[in-house]
């Protein structure tokens, strides 16, 4: 297998990439929608990184930066595709973006009940932030 290709989305492959989360993402967020994955891209148009192999979706991952903190959401592997280097593809170029950038530490945020997950980001190095709680507050219905 060829190592996959990693590019910004463009606005063409939305529709795909919202798609591709229905299959690989664990998991769905209030922002899983045309309208707030099209505001990503258009405030961030480097954020939305995709990972193809022939042509075809693989991979996603988010990797925001607010000029403070380093976010990771959404990285996501076709299920058929995983433990081919994928997921650590798209990390390092997450990574890559965010030194780029002037980031100096990243956050992923995973599914407390999604262990493969949790062993992933494991082995890429990522661990438990224990003194922190995630608090929410949905801002439209």
């Amino acid at each position: 297998m060829t190592d996959p290709r990693i590019r910004p989305a463009a606005h063409a492959d939305l529709d795909t990439v919202l798609a591709f989360w229905k299959t690989a993402a664990e998991g769905t967020s209030i922002s899983d929608d045309r309208d707030g994955v099209e505001r990503l891209v258009a405030r961030d148009p480097e954020a939305l990184i995709l990972a193809e192999q022939g042509g075809e979706l693989v991979g996603t991952v988010i990797a925001g930066f607010d000029g403070w903190r380093c976010h990771l959401y959404r990285l996501a592997v076709h299920p058929q595709r995983r433990r081919q280097g994928i997921g650590s593809a798209l990390l390092a170029a997450a990574e890559e973006r965010f030194v780029r950038l002037g980031g100096r530490r990243a956050d992923a945020m995973v599914l407390v009940r999604n262990e493969r997950a949790q062993q992933a980001w494991s082995a890429a190095g990522y661990g438990p932030e224990e003194r922190w709680r995630r608090w929410v507050k949905p801002l439209t219905d």
